[in-house]
This record gives C-alpha cells, sequence and structure tokens, in this order.
C-alpha cells in the first residue's frame, strides 16, 4: 500500500512569504519612481568617507555614453568588507576556506585575523613601491591569500588584476604585459582536483616575456622545492612578518 506525502506550508512562513514579497514590490516602486531617494538611502547601508551627494548621472547619447553612480562619494571597499565588522564582529567568521583535500579541515577566519593579514599584505605591497593607482598581478590557486591580496590592493588604492592559476605562462606574460604590472604574486604550486600546478615556475617563464616586473611575492602553499630569483623574489610569510598588523584604509573615488 503506497503512502502519499502531502507537504503542509506552515502559517508563519506563508505570512512571511508575502510580507517579503509585498515589501520587494514596495522598493521596486519606489526604485522607479524615485530612483535617486531610493539608491540613495541604499547607499547608507555602507560607510563612507565622504558621502555621496550626487547618486545618479547617466547618458545614453551616443557616442558620449556616461555611467556614474554616486559620483562626488568617497569610501575604501577593504574597510567596508571588513573593518566596520571588527567592534560587533571581530571573532565572528568571515571566510570558510574548503581545502582542494575533501578530507582535509576547513580553515575558519575570523574578521579580525582577516584584518590583519590584508593589513600586513598592503604594507608588504607599499614597501615594495605600489602606490595608488598601480596594478598588480595575482595569479594564485583559490586559497585564502587571493582574498587577502585583493582586499589589501583595495585598501592601498592599487588595481588588482586576476589571471586564473589554469593559465599558461604565455597567457599570464601578456596579461602582465597588458596591464603594466610591476608587481606579481603567485604561490610555488597550486593544487587542482588533486593534482598540482607549478605556479612559480609558470611565472619565471612568463617573466621572460614580461621584463617590466620587478617583485615576485610567492605564498608557501604546498611546500614543494620552487627556485627563487635574488632580489627580484620573495616569500610572502617572511615579508609579511616584518611588518606592522595595522594600515588606514586610503580615501577612493566610489
Amino acid at each position: 500500500m503506497s503512502q502519499e506525502l502531502v507537504f503542509q506550508p506552515d502559517a508563519a512562513a506563508i505570512a512571511h512569504t508575502h510580507a517579503t514579497r509585498q515589501r520587494y514590490e514596495q522598493m521596486y516602486a519606489r526604485s522607479v519612481s524615485d530612483p535617486d531617494g531610493f539608491w540613495a538611502d541604499e547607499a547608507r547601508r555602507i560607510d563612507w568617507i565622504k558621502a555621496p551627494t550626487r547618486i545618479k548621472n547617466t547618458s545614453f547619447a551616443y557616442p558620449d555614453v556616461s555611467i556614474k553612480w554616486f559620483e562626488d562619494g568617497v569610501l575604501n571597499l577593504a574597510a567596508n568588507c571588513i573593518d566596520r565588522h571588527l567592534v560587533e564582529r571581530g571573532d565572528k567568521v568571515a571566510i570558510i576556506w574548503e581545502p582542494d583535500d575533501p578530507n582535509a579541515e576547513a580553515e575558519h577566519i575570523t574578521y579580525r585575523t582577516l584584518h590583519e593579514k590584508v593589513c600586513r599584505c598592503a604594507n608588504v605591497l607599499l614597501s615594495l613601491g605600489v602606490r595608488k593607482g598601480d596594478r598588480v598581478t595575482i595569479y594564485l590557486p583559490m586559497i585564502p591569500q587571493a582574498a587577502y591580496a585583493m582586499l589589501a590592493c583595495a585598501r592601498i588604492g592599487a588595481v588588482h588584476s586576476v589571471v586564473f592559476g589554469g593559465f599558461s605562462p604565455d597567457a599570464l606574460a601578456g596579461r602582465i604585459n597588458d596591464c603594466d604590472s610591476r608587481i606579481v604574486i603567485t604561490a610555488d604550486e597550486g593544487r587542482r582536483g588533486g593534482k598540482t600546478v607549478p605556479l612559480k615556475a609558470n611565472v619565471d617563464k612568463a617573466l621572460a616575456d614580461a621584463p617590466g616586473v620587478d617583485k615576485v611575492m610567492v605564498v608557501r602553499n604546498t611546500g614543494a622545492a620552487v627556485s627563487m630569483k635574488g632580489s627580484r623574489d620573495i616569500w610572502w610569510h617572511e615579508a609579511a612578518a616584518g611588518v606592522e598588523p595595522f594600515h588606514e584604509p586610503v580615501p577612493m573615488g566610489a
């Protein structure tokens, strides 16, 4: 004798869904009728160094197409991702990193730890001469240092160019040259699907065709032996240990 399972949704859940739908429809209607007011209110959800007074400034008149949002506002992305959470959420988990090996233990990174790691990376980049507007190439596997590096670039106002860790030395060289990057952040090796990828070796090959790179910062990820080229190459962990764990975020145009 077969039994039929009948799902009966909870009345409270139905009421919540209905209220959520109503709230969405109200918000959407306002976003259409009063876009400047709507997005000005939404912008207050994040922290500004200087709150914007000009919300939307767009023109679709070809060929002078221009789309600008919050153009006179000043803020820092890394500060919004990290700093504003430190007081109330400092010891709560910001990132859960799952290793390539499914049997390996996940790493739980708190906002406070994330702040320290990002600040140290930012200070290392500054010590290497990276300044606001400079480009940094990030050629890393899916490890926490990739997030640290991107947020550190945002913190100092540098532009990060992320290159997929599976790309060849030729592809990497082309991207380094195209953005005129002087700094590359990589790892000894990456792991993907149980296989290792020789990231540092690929960088060495790429830089034969990208002579403008001054420094390569290397994350010790797998522990594999890699060739370190004189004063050009530095270990991430050694450089990070020698700088302060604090950095004041650079004001950036929205």
